[in-house]
């Protein structure tokens, strides 16, 4: 399922204010957390998050996708961090990594590192979390196509052997991937793997432990021996931490503004206007637009049906959107429009400035409109609207979830720009899981998605774009089903080419020309890493100076997320 950060309304603001925090001050700072209730946390030593969790926490498993907020950074780790800013891996459980023969990697682990039940946390973990890729259903199974085995070499040492060095993909696992507990994970059958919800008191290497957890939220408490605080210098600031689950818009907004919530990772619309209240709250960019680009919201065109199938028909509907009322109207400026690549603003020294000025395209419904009559497509009838070229009606629907008011919106002004320049496309919003299920089998005209996210390479947009086979469900890209072989060649070469080599720059430009000139999806917005912080309790909040983004939605953790938490301080 498509992770959203739009807000449905769930709980009242009243009932949800009563159980989010309590008025305490520091006078239990000396109690024993496992004998306090969530309500007496004190409010200065607890941080209140919202906006990653869309329902009561039910999955205490980071091996399924349906993991609870937190399990991912603030309970289990990963082997490195990537870092944004210098786009480069930083170690994290390993003291390093390098390849040591052509298809031969190394990592070394940390000394010290301990589980939260005391065990050392070993190179068998390590081996061990990557052979449990071997079974079917895992998310990572597809390292096994060219993984050949992990040789654990002493305890803080392993070594992975590979029948092909993919790189990129191999760089992207390092963060993205948990280590778990051999000692506790060996005790589980394979299908317990895959279902969960496992243990809810789960034996973790991070800052925080769970306290607790009910319909409505779950708690953290600090760990006084997380390794990082001996080896880095790493200490998270808050005592406790409850992560709600996501409230309505206006029940965010206004604990927000009261300081009754410290952080929410959600779309709020009109934020700007609250800046510069009392208290103060933060955004990743103190001006338009205020939140750091996280992924880009592409309109998918299913092109097993006519006229989408033809890249000119595609092409002038990219002229005809308009993607600066969707900034404006909609976001409020707090978003920006999508470069006609689709990669993401980290990516821009890659941008082919050849390649764009030969094949992109702007917001002109008049060059929409002479696009459509050099392919042949005209009103035959008279009704306002072109048809195929074997003259039949078009008649197509774009999909948005109902309730996410901003891609309702966006679905409209989509769908207006389309009906002007003749394109028959009526929006309609339907519930998020035939949503998820017409996109996964096929059976939908265009739709919006936003699974093309922030990552250390463009070889994940590539193989977002053009991944192959096509098979009967679609799950993880290509959800146009577009089928270019020669593009998805020119992906898997990315994938196993080192970021420092020559050809891995002249990949990415083959592979722009290509979406460029066949747009499979249509960039629009880049959509945000959605974070708005109060400053009444928790001040010093990370920003585009540090290059952290506070979040904590699971796929930020191997970002850096987790050095929000020591870098914020309490209000004095």
């Amino acid at each position: 399922m498509t992770k959203r950060r739009n807000l449905p309304a769930i709980f009242a603001t009243a009932a949800l204010a009563a159980s989010a925090c309590t008025d305490g001050d520091d006078t239990d700072g000396g109690a024993d957390p496992s004998s306090m209730s969530i309500d007496d946390f004190p409010r200065d030593q607890t941080l209140y998050t919202t906006g990653a969790a869309w329902g009561p926490p039910t999955d205490f498993n980071p091996i399924s996708a349906g993991q609870v907020t937190g399990l991912n950074g603030l309970g289990y780790e990963h082997l490195f961090l990537f870092d944004t800013v210098e786009q480069r891996l930083t170690p994290w459980l390993a003291e390093s990594g390098a390849w040591t023969g052509d298809l031969e990697f190394e990592v070394v682990l940390r000394e010290g590192i301990t589980w939260s039940d005391g065990n050392p946390l070993t190179a068998e973990d390590v081996a061990f979390t990557f052979e449990l890729g071997r079974i079917d259903g895992v998310p990572f199974r597809s390292v096994w196509d060219w993984l050949d085995s992990v040789e654990v070499v002493d305890d803080r040492t392993a070594r992975f052997h590979f029948r092909e060095a993919r790189r990129q993909e191999w760089d992207n696992l390092l963060y993205t991937n948990e280590i778990v507990p051999k000692h506790v994970y060996s005790k589980y059958t394979e299908d317990e793997i895959l279902t969960g919800p496992l243990d809810e008191t789960p034996v973790v290497s991070g800052p925080y432990t769970v306290h607790s957890a009910d319909d409505q939220r779950i708690a953290w408490v600090k760990r006084d021996d997380w390794w990082a605080t001996e080896a880095l210098g790493l200490e998270v600031r808050p005592r406790f931490l409850v992560d709600l689950v996501t409230p309505g818009n206006a029940d965010a907004l206004n604990m927000l503004v009261d300081g009754r919530l410290d952080l929410a990772n959600n779309f709020l619309p009109g934020i700007a206007d609250f800046l510069a209240g009392e208290p103060e709250l933060s955004t990743y960019y103190d001006k338009p637009p205020f939140m750091a680009a996280a992924n880009t919201a592409m309109l998918i065109p299913n092109t097993t049906r006519a006229p989408l199938d033809d890249p000119e028909f595609r092409r002038a509907m990219a002229f005809a959107i308009s993607p600066g009322e969707i900034v404006d109207s909609v976001y409020g400026g707090m978003v920006s429009e999508a470069h006609p690549t689709g990669l993401l603003p980290i990516w821009e020294r890659y941008f082919d400035a050849e390649a764009i000025e030969e094949h992109g395209f702007a917001f002109e419904p008049s060059q929409a409109i002479e696009i459509l009559q050099a392919a042949g497509y005209t009103d035959e009838d008279g009704d306002g609207f072109v048809e195929t070229l074997d003259g039949d009606k078009v008649e197509m629907k774009l999909i948005v979830p109902t309730g996410w008011t901003d891609w309702e919106d966006a679905a409209r002004s989509i769908a207006n720009g389309l009906r002007d320049v003749g394109i028959n496309v009526t929006e309609e919003f339907i519930d998020a899981a035939e949503v998820d299920a017409a996109r996964t089998s096929g059976d939908f005209d265009l739709l919006i998605n936003n699974n093309s996210r922030i990552t250390n390479s463009p070889w994940s947009h590539y193989r977002y774009l053009f991944e192959l086979p096509i098979g009967e469900a679609q799950n993880t890209g290509n959800f146009s089903r577009w089928q270019n072989d020669h593009a998805w060649e020119l992906t898997q070469e990315l994938a196993t080419v080192a970021t420092d080599d020559p050809r891995y720059p002249e990949l990415i430009g083959e592979l722009q020309r290509i979406s460029l000139q066949e747009l499979p999806a249509i960039p629009i917005w880049y959509n945000g890493a959605w974070s708005q912080a109060s400053n009444a309790v928790w001040t010093d909040w990370p920003s585009e100076e540090t290059g952290i983004y506070s979040s904590v939605w699971d796929d930020m953790a191997g970002l850096g997320a987790v050095r929000m938490l020591t870098q914020i301080r309490p209000v004095e």
